[in-house]
């Protein structure tokens, strides 16, 4: 059973509220729907690469660093102007990155119906029961709308797409994560309080950008995010676990154990957490 948290916590704005009741899921999608990045996404611009006659190449180590720049075509950009800023100083410059985005999305695509890229542990199961109990489901990403609904239609089923009320992409807000401005559009869009709602994310800089936007955060490591910090967060966690399978964490500092369920999400959601 859920029991309500009376303390009151201070929103973006300065004022002193009291948390509400649960009332919505915001999923982050790479690293936190699926382990993307490593087999999916990487592998999808070096075919990219190839094709498009580059010398570029993303191994585990390179693409682990450049996962700090969120967005597709801004992690181009960002490795083009250090490996050769003259050509990324290009007047066609931004042209070349939208097309090898574009090729990029298709060979991410094939990867996905190839069902190489597949839902972490715990995910099915959380939307399921999260819809079961009348929770609201939106995503909050930088990824492309197209790659999501790749993704959820071939991970899930063709209609889940339609599970997710809001789909807050990154090229639907001025600045990406960890800028709070995707989890706002979605808040506003959900017609939300932030504190109505929790974020799962896996990477710091999408966990800032929930803080930013006064939401309460899960975080799943994921590969490349195992050994970062994640001060903020009211639960880090391997994964949402299963109930054969269970994730190991914390949750408020405490070491923890078990599958994550909705009931768990609505005892957490609103308590203070470390580092915030």
């Amino acid at each position: 059973m859920h029991v309500p948290v009376t303390a009151p916590v201070r929103t973006l704005t300065g004022e002193s509220r009291v948390p509400a009741d649960l009332r919505a899921l915001i999923f982050d999608v790479d690293g936190t729907l699926a382990e993307t990045e490593r087999d999916g996404h990487r592998v999808a611009f070096n075919r990219t690469f190839e094709e498009a006659g580059l010398d570029w190449h993303w191994d585990d180590e390179t693409y682990g660093r450049l996962l700090a720049v969120t967005g597709g075509k801004e992690r181009m950009f960002h490795y083009w102007r250090h490996t050769d800023p003259v050509g990324a100083d290009h007047p066609d410059a931004s042209n070349r990155i939208a097309e090898l985005h574009r090729r990029k999305s298709e060979h991410y695509e094939a990867l996905v119906r190839e069902g190489t890229v597949t839902l972490r542990p715990g995910i099915r199961r959380l939307l399921l029961e999260a819809r079961a109990s009348g929770l609201r489901l939106a995503i909050a990403t930088t990824t492309s709308p197209r790659n999501v609904t790749a993704l959820i239609e071939h991970s899930i089923h063709k209609e889940a797409i339609g599970w997710f009320e809001v789909i807050g992409a990154g090229d639907d807000v001025p600045q990406k994560k960890p800028a709070p401005d995707v989890y706002l559009h979605v808040l506003r869009e959900l017609a939300l309080h932030a504190d109505a709602c929790l974020a799962v994310e896996d990477s710091p800089p999408g966990l800032q950008s929930a803080l930013r936007a006064g939401i309460d955060t899960v975080v799943t490591r994921s590969t490349y995010t195992r050994s970062e910090g994640f001060a903020g967060a009211i639960a880090t966690l391997d994964d949402l676990g299963e109930p054969d399978a269970p994730a190991f964490g914390l949750v408020h500092r405490a070491p923890w154990r078990g599958h994550v369920t909705v009931a768990n999400l609505r005892n957490w959601h609103g308590t203070p957490a470390a580092g915030r």
